[in-house]
């Protein structure tokens, strides 16, 4: 007789993701982090590591352009999941739907 959990979990992704640059580090991987994605732009928030982040240990310093997830219940906070390498813009954070041009013929 096999017994079912009583709980159910269930995957969410009700996030919002936004490009910024970090402004402030501050102690326990926390930043300071102003947007600069057009959705949101100029509005600040305050930022922890991803758990990934974390665990490959990834430096995070002031002036880095990072990938930002947030949830739209608490517009002040969010989740810093990726930094993006110098000179990268918005599109290379967000990648297009259509597929690019092959280059062979």
């Amino acid at each position: 007789m096999t017994r079912l959990c009583a709980f159910t979990f269930r995957v969410s992704k009700d996030v919002i993701e936004l490009i910024g640059v970090v402004k402030e580090s501050f102690p326990n991987a926390t930043f300071r982090v102003q947007i600069i994605s057009d959705q949101a732009k100029d509005h600040e928030l305050h930022c922890t590591l991803a758990g990934r982040m974390r665990v490959h240990r990834v430096r995070i310093l002031p002036g880095d352009k990072v990938k930002v997830e947030m949830t739209p219940y608490d517009l002040e906070k969010g989740r810093i999941t990726y930094r993006l390498p110098h000179g990268a813009t918005a599109v290379d954070a967000f990648p297009s739907d259509t597929p690019s041009p092959s280059p062979h013929p």
